[in-house]
């Protein structure tokens, strides 16, 4: 039998929000009382960092690292949960720090920067590069907010130096809309294909997956059920 002392900490939750989106989300208060139900430890972080005008993934990544640490240290053991770009800050995460024990995605945002050029077009990409920014809504604040050009150019040269699909070796949940009109389900397709820790969901829902929230709620309980002990 393991000693009490010697066995594997119970894991913390962390939840990891959208691009434009906030802790205060739809989906992320959903698993916050989705834990609490459980009695499970789970944090939503803000990844605005440094903040949404400047935001950089590799902050996100920071962030999430420094949380790790917070709850643990080098003995620390989490289980991420991560929402479209969160998903792909998760993803990064996971991929290289060996304290992540599962990932759990709802439309996670695998090659974010090539589909965004492809979405507005190279008119307004080249814009965006000659003057810095590039307005979008921000969905936190209900207004439009400026984003600068270093965010997808930092994600398109990790896609370049790491290759666009995260190595990921833990089990993998993903929840994904096959009405998903800003990241293609196709996408969650090709990184699952052929990894048998990895089981893809599809659902009949757009990308906010805000008609599924039940189902992914039911998800998760399947899927994190050996990391809540019952």
């Amino acid at each position: 039998m393991m000693d009490p002392k010697n066995a594997p900490p119970a894991p913390v939750f962390l939840y990891l929000h959208g691009f434009a989106s906030s802790p205060a989300s739809t989906k992320a208060r959903a698993f916050a009382t989705w834990a609490a139900g459980h009695g499970a430890p789970l944090e939503v972080l803000d990844l605005r960092v440094p903040s949404f005008e400047q935001l950089l993934l590799s902050a996100m990544q920071e962030r999430v690292i420094a949380a790790i640490d917070a709850v643990g240290g080098p003995r620390a053991r989490v289980a991420l949960i991560g929402s479209s770009l969160g998903g792909l800050t998760a993803c990064r995460v996971a991929a290289a720090d060996p304290r992540v024990a599962a990932v759990f995605l709802m439309a996670p945002a695998f090659q974010i920067a090539t589909r965004w050029e492809a979405r507005i077009g190279s008119e307004a990409w080249r814009s965006w590069k000659e003057t810095g920014f590039i307005e979008v809504d921000d969905y936190a604040t209900k207004q439009r907010a400026r984003v600068h050009w270093g965010f997808v150019d930092e994600l398109a040269r990790l896609d370049t130096e790491l290759g666009p699909w995260p190595d990921v070796r833990v089990p993998v949940r993903i929840v994904h809309g096959t009405r998903d009109d800003v990241v293609d389900v196709e996408l969650s397709r090709e990184w699952s294909r052929g990894k048998p820790h990895v089981r893809l969901i599809e659902v009949d829902d757009g990308h906010e997956l805000g008609a599924s929230i039940p189902r992914l709620l039911t998800e998760a309980d399947d899927f994190f059920r050996p990391f809540l002990g019952h």
